[in-house]
């Protein structure tokens, strides 16, 4: 049942995310929404999710992991319900919002993966990435057909991705309710030493580079490809097609990568391939399209999971897998955020995605270099205080 539970929690982790991008022309076309204007909805709650997961360990500590994560499933859902009011202020605030709860959800899964399922860490952590890609691609393929199916309100399809969070919030309450602080010796001990620590630098710029590539490519792959000429719903479908790829990668490189003696070559090999793909979708004939969306998703799905996998693998127990993902979420997501906002600078500038490139190239390289050193086989280095 708990298994079961985090994969429900996992595969809402996305959705609020990924439905906004896809409905960017028809948010501009309803608000009057700037090119500026858009760069900011995209990249504001990439941001959010690194402001918002120190937050994570803390409250764990004061409600325990349970009540936390049903409190981010409450917040989320009434954060995504607020963005269907059609207002421009609540949009940013609620999107805003949303991302909060999710950073807090990001940065407790592993840590209670690790603490619940140590002996099948690679298992349950290819499930429930593969959730939250799952998650992703549903959204990404079904907002622009149910704002068409709403009579063409962008307002209720992005509404529509609060209910699944109600639903699994009232799955997991009796789980939440029944279990209070945990009792673990280390609950009551605070970590440090991780910020002084190369590795856990390494892993938390491989979260953040390989995470601006994932959201970058959210946040604008969608008006890439209508503006080089595809329709809304195709353009969609496109990503939704790139994230289900992602699930195959998500469910399998864990195991496989628990098994290597170090990720290193693994990690580089996925942000390589995953900048090609991407400049292939900014560059390469559209007819190819399809193709070139399922290698991105493999790549990206690998490279997420891997790096997700490599928390659990680099700490010595669930305390410090919290405290480094916390660390590697924050600092990630706050540089993950200057990939979106970059592509929408330059495209409102130039009025061209064709400069796109090089944020996504800069970014895989950079990806590739610290993935070599975060797959490195070896423990975070981090000393123990009483709380």
């Amino acid at each position: 049942m708990l298994a079961a539970s985090i994969i429900l929690i996992a595969l809402n982790l996305r959705p609020a995310l990924a439905s906004l991008p896809v409905l960017l022309p028809e948010i501009s076309a309803g608000t009057g929404l700037t090119a500026l204007g858009a760069s900011y909805l995209t990249a504001i709650p990439v941001l959010c999710l690194g402001l918002f997961a120190p937050l994570a360990p803390r409250l764990a500590l004061r409600f325990g992991i349970e009540k936390t994560l049903l409190g981010v499933l409450l917040l989320l859902g009434l954060s995504t319900a607020l963005r269907g009011t059609g207002s421009l202020p609540m949009l940013f605030a609620a999107s805003a919002v949303a991302a909060g709860a999710i950073a807090v959800g990001n940065v407790l899964l592993p840590g209670l993966v690790k603490r619940d399922f140590a002996a099948q860490a690679g298992l349950m952590t290819g499930l429930y990435t593969m959730a939250v890609c799952g998650g992703a691609a549903g959204a990404a393929g079904l907002s622009v057909p149910l704002a068409q199916w709403f009579g063409h309100r962008w307002t209720w399809a992005l509404a529509a991705w609060a209910v699944p969070a109600a639903l699994v919030a009232l799955i997991w309450a009796p789980q939440a309710l029944r279990r209070g602080p945990a009792a673990d010796g280390h609950q009551r001990q605070r970590v440090r030493g991780l910020w002084r620590d190369r590795l856990a630098w390494q892993v938390t710029m491989y979260m953040g580079l390989q995470s601006g590539l994932a959201y970058a490519m959210f946040g604008w792959l969608a008006p890439i490809l209508r503006e080089r000429g595809l329709d809304g719903v195709t353009a969609g479908w496109v990503i939704s097609a790139s994230v289900m790829a992602q699930v195959a990668t998500c469910l399998l490189l864990p195991s496989f990568a628990i098994r290597q003696r170090n990720q290193s070559g693994l990690n580089v090999a996925l942000a390589l391939l995953a900048g090609a793909c991407l400049l292939a979708m900014l560059y390469a004939p559209l007819s190819l399209v399809w193709g070139y969306a399922a290698l991105l998703g493999l790549a990206q799905g690998g490279l997420f999971s891997v790096c997700m996998t490599l928390i659990v693998l680099r700490s010595p127990d669930s305390q410090v897998a919290a405290q480094l993902s916390s660390m590697a979420q924050t600092v990630g997501y706050l540089v993950a955020s200057a990939g979106p906002m970059l592509i929408g600078v330059l495209h409102g500038r130039t009025g061209s995605f064709a400069s796109a490139g090089y944020v996504y190239g800069g970014m895989a390289l950079g990806a590739a270099w610290f993935g070599w050193g975060a797959g490195r086989a070896a423990l975070v280095r981090a000393t123990r205080e009483p709380s």
